[in-house]
Parts: C-alpha cells; structure tokens; sequence
C-alpha cells in the first residue's frame, strides 16, 4: 500500500480501479445511453471539484498567506507551487466545460440552456457562469500569471499590474463560482 500511496499517478490509478471494481461488484446498471449520461456527470463533477477547489485553494490559502511568507521562501510557491497548480486549475477548467457540454448534449438541452429556456433555465444560467469563468482562466487569470510569475519576461511594473489583474480576476471567478455552483445544484432539485 506504502508503494501505492507514494507516487501521485499509482494513487490515482488506484482510485479507477477501486471505481471499476465498485461498479462491477454492486452496479446492477444496464449500460445504456442513461449509464453514459451519468458517468459524463461524473467525469463532469470530478473535473469541477478540481477546478473549483483549486480556485478556492488560490483565494482561501495561497493569496492571503503570501504576505506571511518569508522574501526567501516567496520563490518556492512562485517557480514550484504556483506553476503546477496553475497547470492543474487551466486544464481542470477546461475539462469541466468540455464534459458540460457534452453532458449537456447528451441529455439534449444544450440549446434550451444556453438560451435560458424552461425548464433548464438554472443550469443555463450555472453554464454562462461556468464558461465566463473558464474564460476569465485561460484568457485572463494564466496570461498574467505567467507575466506575474516570471514565466514571460516583463518589466517590474507590469509584473506588479499582472499578478493585480489576476488576483482581481481570480476574485471575480470566486464570486462567480456561489452562484453557478446553487444554479448546479438547483437544476437537478427541481430548478429554480
């Protein structure tokens, strides 16, 4: 178990096997296009809890804890930490938005939801949510992080202005994330 536990791809391999072993030994499903449909779900909120708990990793932990850190310890989280959290949070993002669309697709209200039709009109609104955020990611939040972090050479003020804009915008991702998270949550409990 020792040997599993300390490499990170053993754990996760683990974990899908003990998953493939949990649905064979108990899953009395017949693997249709509802079986696929929820699995899509899965996939979908597994993404969304990396994508969001890495978010709120960000703006609960990381920043706030920034100014605490030591000048000497500061360059750890912004050449190791930082970088790969990043890499996990960008692509988290994207895989969250590729299964909802897909997920949406599959059970055939992608059009009624992102036009804010009854009787999907919540998770229509936790979609538009979801895809400002995943824009604000790739397109907001990772440039300026890479000028922030060094990654792309700039010049001390606009590393300043940089790592500001993607606070702000992590923020705004933030905030964002309450209500899309109820709009998830409220359309599978009847909507709102």
């Amino acid at each position: 178990m020792g040997a599993i536990l300390q490499s990170l791809g053993r754990t996760v391999i683990a974990g899908v096997v003990l998953l493939v072993i949990l649905i064979l030994a108990v899953s009395t499903a017949t693997y249709d296009h509802a079986w696929g449909a929820f699995f899509m779900r899965y996939l979908h909120v597994l993404s969304g809890v990396m994508w969001i708990g890495l978010l709120w990793y960000f703006n609960f932990v990381q920043i706030p804890s920034m100014p605490k850190i030591p000048d000497e310890q500061k360059p750890a989280i912004g050449k190791v930490i930082a970088p790969a959290a990043l890499f996990w949070f960008r692509w988290a993002a994207l895989a969250t938005v590729v299964t909802g669309a897909l997920l949406a697709t599959m059970n055939g209200y992608i059009a009624q939801a992102l036009s804010f039709q009854r009787p999907v009109t919540a998770i229509g609104i936790g979609m538009w949510l979801g895809l400002i955020m995943a824009f604000n990611v790739w397109f907001i939040i990772w440039p300026n992080q890479k000028k922030a972090l060094g990654i792309v050479t700039v010049t001390p003020e606009e590393k300043t202005k940089a790592a500001r804009t993607a606070m702000l915008t992590s923020r705004i991702n933030t905030m964002l994330s309450i209500p899309m998270l109820f709009c998830m949550v409220a359309q599978q409990n009847g909507g709102l």
